[in-house]
């Protein structure tokens, strides 16, 4: 059956911040477990490679699993014509769902941890070499989620997409935020995981370039759409989506 939009709204909110408090948290673990910032930071890609999969396969059938406002305006984009995808008013209940469990997550994060509630973080990132990293980020993950949509793959995506973005966290400058949500939330936490409040609209406006040059790619690859969306579940369907 088809999940109500309230079901869907909840899901993306919880989804999101689940992903964010194993982000924010894991991050906040391997600084206290470790001093070298090459194990710390694999402490944190790992936690959120596993994380993120496990979210995507249990929230998939509800939502479609976007925790992304980058995924879920690109699922609106490429399925407007045929009604495949999110509906604008859809959107515009995903997107605020997706920002408000994103700091929800932090939060919960920093509570684990005994840390300051809210602290916005010090972590300056503001370098054109790291709005390229979000990019390439955001890009990939697009041609990612899509293109395993093309090729009639989406029961890989959980997986795929978990991979990828553990692969991002090491083969991009920035660590592959590759998510505006998710960029919002780590802006209020000083910690490992962090980022400073004004380099977060760069990061953003990189994420977005990067979604579409990442649609620019799709359809290069792999021409216009010619089946019904099965990656990006908007209302609920039960296969499985990516995010």
């Amino acid at each position: 059956m088809t999940a109500s939009l309230g079901r869907r709204v909840a899901a993306e909110a919880v989804g999101t911040g689940l992903l964010v408090a194993v982000v924010v948290g894991s991050g906040i673990q391997a600084t206290e477990l470790s001093q070298d910032v090459g194990v710390q930071l694999l402490a944190n890609s790992l936690a959120t490679v596993f994380g993120l999969g496990v979210l995507v396969l249990l929230l998939g059938p509800v939502s479609g699993a976007h925790f992304n406002p980058a995924v879920t305006m690109a699922a609106w984009f490429t399925g407007r014509r045929t009604g495949a995808g999110p509906s604008l008013r859809e959107v515009a209940a995903y997107v605020p769902a997706q920002v408000a469990g994103a700091i929800g997550g932090a939060v919960l994060a920093d509570a684990m941890f005994a840390e300051p509630l809210v602290k916005f973080s010090t972590h300056d990132r503001s370098a054109g070499h790291l709005w390229l990293g979000e990019v390439i980020a955001t890009g990939g993950l697009i041609l990612l989620i899509f293109g395993l949509e093309r090729v009639g793959r989406a029961s890989l995506a959980p997986t795929a997409v978990a991979s990828y973005i553990g692969a991002a966290y090491w083969f991009t400058s920035s660590t592959s935020f590759a998510n505006p949500a998710v960029t919002i939330g780590r802006a209020f936490t000083d910690t490992f995981a962090g980022i400073a409040p004004a380099s977060v609209a760069p990061f953003i406006a990189a994420q977005l370039l990067g979604a579409v040059l990442g649609l620019g790619a799709v359809a290069v690859v792999y021409g216009r759409r010619v089946r019904t969306a099965d990656v990006v579940v908007p209302h609920g369907e039960p296969e499985l989506a990516s995010s």
